[in-house]
């Protein structure tokens, strides 16, 4: 008979105690009930929390556009002549009223003078007409001739005249000569261009600007425009367009700009930075907005009660820094970390940290006021 090895038959035995335990185990320790729910409710989420106050912050709508001269014109013969004197040089300043040019008058002032001794003339013949008319001595059409021709004197003596004043065309406003194409004995033409008049005392700044732009604009706004060199000029929006050009659908807008100095920036382009009114905003990390179930920019915080809330935001601007937003309440407790592992209506346990610092963009360098830029937030609006 072969002897069964040590090692099976051991296993064997612990096979066998193992069946025997089962069916003798404790099966009154089962129950058909669960046990009771302990008093413990789960821990509440911990997210981190600031509190801050809203700032006030200065939006900008920056654009491109051209200078051009407040007002210029295209200077243009009234009579045809020939160019007897040229009594301003090209480039000088002249004021309204003086005289550009000197056309040959073909002996104006002789027939004019003539003209005004007519008139006299007639008019002294309708006045005795009258006192005889007034005594019956001449007929009523009598002196409906007189006054025809004291009429006729007149408007000989006004289109002469016109005349002679167009051979000495002025300067209709105070400005440079900026450009004269004639010379000393050029005959010109009625209608004929011979110089330019410019005022650039002040300037116009156009642009155009985008139909989500426009709505923020009002006649009025402060405008700098910075110019290539580095230079600036203030002014204020003069101008917008009550309707878009319908091949960019953009709209037109004018800025008026000083130009004290009289600097030479007519017809070159320049950077127009209009400032938009301020507005009380929330500054924080573009990573905190989130979306709602409409797809809507928001923000999650805390309530009185600890609370997560979500509320819809308008975002004013933002950069990779910063994100400038409207719509919260002040001061706002606002989740910092941890939001996103929480849901709307969630009590959950504040963790408070230290104030947020707010980082400002760097200020305009032609601000000359340091301590404006510790009240509010100055910007450009994307």
């Amino acid at each position: 008979m072969r002897k069964i090895p040590f090692s099976y038959a051991l296993a064997s035995l612990l096979v066998l105690a193992l069946v025997v335990w089962l069916a003798l185990g404790n099966f009154q320790g089962f129950q058909s009930t669960p046990p009771d729910a302990t008093e413990d409710s789960a821990p509440e989420s911990r997210v981190e929390v600031v509190e801050q106050q809203s700032i006030a912050y200065i939006p900008e709508q920056i654009v491109q556009g051209q200078l051009t001269a407040q007002r210029e014109t295209t200077l243009r013969a009234n009579v045809a002549g020939y160019v007897a004197e040229k009594p301003v040089d090209q480039g000088s300043r002249v004021a309204a009223g003086d005289t550009l040019l000197v056309l040959d008058n073909d002996a104006l002032p002789e027939q004019l003078q003539q003209a005004r001794d007519e008139l006299a003339l007639a008019e002294a013949e309708y006045a005795g007409a009258r006192n005889l008319r007034q005594r019956e001595l001449i007929s009523q059409p009598e002196l409906l001739r007189r006054q025809s021709a004291l009429s006729a004197s007149a408007a000989s003596v006004a289109q002469l005249q016109k005349q002679l004043d167009d051979s000495r065309p002025t300067a209709p406003f105070d400005g440079v000569l900026n450009r004269v194409t004639v010379e000393l004995g050029d005959l010109l033409q009625p209608g004929e261009e011979w110089g330019q008049l410019v005022d650039d005392r002040r300037l116009k700044g156009a642009a155009w600007v985008s139909q989500q732009q426009v709505g923020d604009l009002s006649v009025g706004l402060p405008v700098t425009a910075r110019l290539l060199n580095g230079d600036y000029l203030e002014g204020e929006l003069t101008f917008i367009s009550h309707r878009a050009e319908e091949a960019t659908r953009s709209f037109y807008i004018e800025a008026t700009l000083d130009n004290p100095a009289g600097k030479r920036l007519a017809g070159g382009s320049a950077e127009l930075t209009i400032t938009l009114p301020p507005r009380q905003v929330h500054s924080l990390s573009p990573a905190l907005l989130s979306l709602d179930r409409e797809g809507q920019l928001a923000v999650k915080h805390l309530d009185d009660n600890n609370q997560v809330q979500q509320t819809r935001v308008e975002l004013v601007s933002a950069d990779t820094q910063r994100a400038y937003v409207t719509g919260l309440a002040d001061p706002l407790r606002l989740i910092t970390l941890g939001a996103g592992m929480v849901d709307v209506g969630e009590t959950v346990t504040p963790v408070m940290t230290h104030t947020a610092t707010i980082s400002s963009p760097a200020s305009p360098e032609r601000s000359s006021d340091p301590s404006a830029e510790q009240d509010s937030v100055h910007a450009p609006a994307d």
